[in-house]
C-alpha cells in the first residue's frame, strides 16, 4: 500500500497505545493473554485503514483480532479506528506475512484473513504474492488443524492462482464464488472492497480450510549427492 506519510506518525502512534502491540516477535504463544476468555484468535494480513478489522471484531466480540499490517502510515488510521470504536479486542503490529511463524506459536491461530493483496502479476513475481503456496507453507505452521484462510480479490487472475495454489498446499476449497456481491452486499467490505462495489467490480472470494498434509519430496537438484547416487545405482 502507497501513502503519504502521516504528520505527527509517532505521537498518534503513542495516543493508541491501547491497542499497539510494539514487539510482535515477543508474543508467540502469549497473544491470547491480551484478551481473556477469547473464543477463537484470527489474524488479518494487510489491514490497511482498518475498516474490515474494526467492522469485523465488532461484530464478533468474543473472538481475538490481530492485525498486522507493513506501513505504519495506514496502521495508525486502523488503530486511530479501534480506539474510536472502544474495541478491546483487537490490537495491531507493524509486521510482515513472512514472519508470521516468528510471531505466532504452532496451531495458535484460527483463522487468517488476506484482502485484496497485492497481485504482483508478472509471472516472475509470483512467488510475491501472499497466496504462493510459499506463503500457504508458513501459513500451515501457524494455523491449528482445521483453521481457515478467508481470501478476497478483485483481481480475477490472482484469484484463478491461488485456487491452484491452495490445494497444492494442503487446502481444500469451500465458498468459492466470482462475484460475492451478485444478491446484495455480503459481510463486512474493505475501503478498497466498498469502492469495487460501488463501480460494480465483482469480487471473488473463497475459504481455504487446512488438512492434514505430507509436502511431497522435492527432487534433489542437478549434480547433488542425491542425484549421484541414483545415478550410480
Amino acid at each position: 500500500m502507497r501513502m503519504r506519510k502521516k504528520k505527527n506518525l509517532v505521537p498518534r502512534m503513542e495516543r493508541c497505545a491501547a491497542v499497539h502491540v510494539e514487539d510482535g516477535f515477543s508474543m508467540g504463544g502469549r497473544w491470547r493473554e491480551l484478551m481473556d476468555g477469547a473464543a477463537a484468535l484470527h489474524v488479518e494480513l494487510g489491514c490497511g485503514k482498518g475498516r474490515f478489522t474494526v467492522e469485523t471484531a465488532r461484530e464478533h466480540p468474543d473472538t481475538l483480532f490481530i492485525a498486522v499490517e507493513r506501513v505504519a502510515d495506514a496502521l495508525v488510521v486502523a488503530m486511530e479506528r479501534a480506539v474510536a470504536a472502544d474495541l478491546r479486542n483487537v490490537f495491531f503490529v507493524v509486521g510482515d506475512a513472512a514472519a508470521l511463524p516468528q510471531m505466532f506459536a504452532p496451531g495458535e491461530v484460527d483463522r487468517i484473513y488476506i484482502n485484496f493483496c497485492d497481485p504482483w502479476p508478472p509471472k516472475r513475481q509470483a512467488k510475491r504474492r501472499l497466496t504462493h503456496r510459499n506463503f500457504l507453507k508458513l501459513y500451515r505452521q501457524v494455523l491449528k488443524e482445521g483453521g481457515e484462510i478467508h481470501f478476497k480479490t478483485d483481481n480475477a487472475p490472482l484469484f484463478a492462482f491461488s485456487l491452484e495454489e491452495f490445494p497444492q498446499a494442503g487446502f481444500a476449497l469451500r465458498e468459492v464464488t466470482d462475484d460475492l456481491h451478485a444478491g446484495g452486499p455480503q459481510g463486512v467490505m474493505t475501503d478498497y472492497e466498498a469502492k469495487f462495489y460501488a463501480e460494480g467490480v465483482p469480487i471473488h472470494r473463497c475459504v481455504a480450510v487446512m488438512e492434514p498434509w505430507t509436502p511431497p519430496e522435492e527432487a534433489p537438484a542437478p549434480g547433488s549427492p542425491g542425484d549421484a547416487q541414483e545415478q550410480d545405482s
